[in-house]
């Protein structure tokens, strides 16, 4: 093993790229790697997903990372000490949240957010009373309503704009967790506004 490049270099070495994809733990004393679309970093011999090396830092250890403003890994945890729940459920939301529009299943927030799909479940709705499905549906409705209050959107418009495809399914949630269909509320919304 050749001595590898240290703090924050831009991308990893070949041998770095190499220690992660095939989960080296023979590097784990040597470096540390950060990737920037999720904020996190872990140990080379992380079984995480392979992220894409332009998006991978380079860190000499956990600390670097962290003055970074890195997060540390669920799984892996890279400064051995365990993530406190409440962070790791925040980190979970903010990726929620800037995500509501894309498919989103627990096995997708598992893999994003570095732990397991019934470990993930279990602790978010621990710390929040709601599964992560249920907070990603109550933000979906959430960005409705605010389509419907500030846009001339078509309801089928919004129902794709807030991660849902189907539009039935979006109107019967939609009035399942309002108690109106989405029309029903832009013109009461509408009456609340003239009125």
């Amino acid at each position: 093993m050749n001595r590898v490049k240290s703090l924050g270099e831009e991308y990893p070495s070949d041998e770095q790229w190499n220690a992660i994809i095939h989960n080296d733990s023979r590097y784990d004393k040597q470096f540390i790697y950060a990737v920037r679309t999720t904020g996190i970093f872990c140990r080379p011999s992380c079984k995480s997903k392979e992220p894409v090396k332009s998006n991978v830092r380079i860190f000499q250890n956990a600390e670097e990372a962290l003055s970074a403003h890195f997060r540390p890994c669920k799984r892996c945890k890279p400064t051995g000490e365990r993530l406190p729940d409440r962070e790791w459920v925040e980190q979970i939301k903010t990726y929620i949240n800037d995500n509501y529009d894309e498919m989103i299943t627990l096995e997708i927030l598992a893999e994003h957010c570095h732990g397991s799909p019934y470990h993930l479940q279990r602790i978010f709705k621990r710390v929040t009373g709601m599964t992560p499905l249920e907070y990603v549906q109550q933000k979906r409705i959430e960005q409705a309503k605010h389509y419907l209050q500030k846009t001339d959107l078509s309801v089928s418009d919004i129902s794709l704009c807030v991660g849902l495809g189907n539009v039935p399914y979006f109107i019967t949630l939609f009035k399942r967790k309002t108690g109106f269909t989405p029309t029903q509320y832009r013109k009461q919304e509408a009456n609340h506004t003239d009125g």
